[in-house]
């Protein structure tokens, strides 16, 4: 199994803060890696340099087999790299046809009009949402988040970078948006997800990053990282609760 990101070494100052601090990690193809940690952790920064939105001030990030430490988001998307976001933005005034056919287009380098929304009709089936003429408005959360996903679809990514999808979303919705990232992978698309629903990612990833503070604090397939000491210290403030917790339902982040 090849490696199809490989992240060394990279930090990331606003100013004096220093939000992602010398964090290295690498994803194989088909594999899902989950990235854990608590509010301010850097996980978002993270995503946002590994996607070109910023810069890294230090380390490489190479995207099969290509350095894309320098390149720009559009650059990223095309060489398939895509995303989603935490705070989903559809254009509420269109439909999702024309939502996905938008990320089609934006995605993908010489897509005509017709080629681009067959592309965005099939994507829109493969997620489950299949009133395509539907204004993007009236869709619920968990429909929301279908679409963006969507949307990263369309450009036919080799990776797909997921923010909290799982955000907001009722157990019913949760679990039927566990199968969807299933699927996705399922069908040759590697994943790399950020999720604070704690069961879900355990059960989702291959393996787990946990960042703390803007460093990785530990690295594993998912039993391994529940049960490292530090992890549990970061989670729970004391590092003698790790014979209490469960793989299930007892390791949640402090607030």
């Amino acid at each position: 199994m090849s490696t199809i990101l490989e992240v060394r070494g990279v930090s990331k100052r606003f100013g004096g803060l220093v939000a992602v601090s010398d964090v290295s990690f690498s994803i194989d193809e088909g594999e899902i890696l989950g990235l854990i940690g608590p509010n301010g952790a850097g996980k978002t920064t993270l995503f946002n340099v590994v996607n070109g939105v910023y810069r890294a001030n230090q380390g490489t990030i190479t995207f099969a087999g290509k350095d894309i430490t320098r390149c720009s988001p559009d650059q990223v998307v095309h060489l398939g790299l895509a995303r989603t976001h935490q705070i989903v933005k559809p254009l509420n005034d269109l439909t999702l046809l024309d939502n996905v056919t938008v990320g089609a287009c934006f995605g993908r380098e010489y897509l005509d009009m017709a080629a681009a929304r067959k592309v965005a009709s099939e994507v829109l089936q493969r997620v489950g949402l299949e009133r395509t003429d539907m204004m993007a408005r009236s869709l619920t959360i968990a429909g929301k988040k279908r679409l963006e996903i969507a949307r990263a679809l369309a450009a036919k990514p080799k990776l797909l970078l997921l923010d909290e999808v799982l955000a907001g979303l009722n157990p019913t919705e949760v679990a039927s948006m566990i199968a969807l990232v299933r699927k996705i992978r399922d069908g040759g698309v590697s994943v790399l997800m950020i999720e604070h629903l704690m069961q879900a990612i355990m059960s989702l990833s291959d393996r787990i990053v946990v960042l703390n503070l803007g460093r990785k604090l530990a690295e594993g397939k998912p039993d391994e990282v529940v049960h490292n000491s530090g992890v549990v210290e970061a989670y729970l403030g004391f590092p003698d609760a790790v014979h209490k917790l469960t793989l299930t339902n007892k390791l949640t982040w402090r607030k």
